[in-house]
């Protein structure tokens, strides 16, 4: 499946991505955020052959978030006429920022943005959080900065692998009580920081923890995932709307344990995600529009949501490029 930029590129603008859109066309009104312009630089940190116009636009992502770093963390908001407009930082961000920065340390398509993606790191590397998503966040951009040298790498690292919830006893393995977002990360981030640190037993945890949830989000036609308000033991399924999000995620964590394992199911699993994303999915519909590359933005009961965020449209081009080699 082709991967086209040309969508992403709508949404961007010399300041940075823009997050929401009305069909496909930017929704001006709420402006940019820092979460998105991180995923920005994971995405194109990952993919090959990069035009000019895609250059240009990881330059803005990568500005974007050198400018939201404050002490603490980092700012998500800004208007379109570059005021931010949060109070302060949170540790979602902070570990979504520390993801972007650390893929760009390392895979950034020129040395220069590579070095400034390491100082950004580096200015950064102090996450310290019990905010289970922030801390994967972080592990996995700490595993990238780490290959890269950045300074503050290798502790950061250590500190979040600490941090990271690990599967529970019983029937329901996951750490908290629901499914939520985003939730392949966590033991994606497991497999990751583990076969970083060389912990063996934290690799088979994340492994374990991902194949648990390989099964519970897997429906009649295939992946049947969270919907945004979570899933308990015993919700009824499937639920609804779910997001592009939720089949990039598992995609990555089900393509590092491939290569991590040399187990051929990983590879099945990841061509899955795929698949919930070109149609195979509750309601066999797509999520991804193959003209433009962009990724809608929900799987609602009654068919997709038209929207074209920048959230959905990354999570689309983050599942469908190349598994990276890791």
């Amino acid at each position: 499946m082709p991967v086209r930029f040309d969508h992403l590129l709508r949404l961007t603008t010399d300041r940075g991505l823009m997050e929401h859109a009305d069909h496909d066309r930017p929704r001006l009104r709420h402006g940019l955020c820092t979460d998105d312009n991180a995923r920005a630089l994971v995405v194109l940190g990952r993919a090959a052959g990069l035009g000019d116009a895609e250059h240009t636009a990881f330059d803005s992502y990568l500005t974007f978030v050198e400018q939201g770093r404050i002490a603490g963390g980092w700012r998500n908001r800004q208007t379109v006429a570059g005021e931010w407009s949060d109070d302060g930082a949170t540790d979602d961000t902070h570990g979504r920022a520390l993801w972007g920065l650390g893929v760009a340390a390392r895979n950034a398509p020129d040395a220069d943005s590579r070095a400034r993606a390491a100082a950004a790191f580096a200015s950064g590397a102090d996450l310290d959080s019990h905010h289970p998503l922030a801390v994967a966040y972080a592990a996995l951009g700490a595993i990238d900065a780490t290959a890269a040298a950045a300074a503050g790498a290798a502790e950061q690292l250590e500190r979040a692998a600490r941090l990271l919830p690990r599967p529970r006893p019983g029937s329901w393995r996951w750490p908290r009580d629901r499914l939520t977002y985003d939730n392949a990360r966590i033991p994606e981030a497991l497999i990751g920081a583990g076969s970083t640190l060389g912990e063996d037993a934290m690799v088979d945890e994340g492994l374990a923890l991902l194949d648990w949830l390989v099964v519970e989000e897997t429906g009649e036609a295939g992946f049947s995932f969270a919907p945004v308000e979570g899933r308990a033991a015993g919700d009824q399924r499937p639920g609804f709307d779910q997001q592009p999000i939720e089949a990039w995620a598992m995609a990555d964590a089900c393509a590092r344990a491939a290569v991590l394992t040399g187990d051929p199911s990983w590879e099945r699993h990841r061509a899955a995600a795929v698949d919930w994303l070109l149609g195979r999915n509750d309601l066999g519909v797509a999520m991804y529009d193959t003209d433009t590359g962009a990724g809608f933005d929900g799987l609602t009961p009654t068919g997709v949501n038209l929207n074209r965020g920048a959230e959905s449209t990354l999570a689309a081009l983050g599942t469908l490029l190349p598994p990276v080699p890791w």
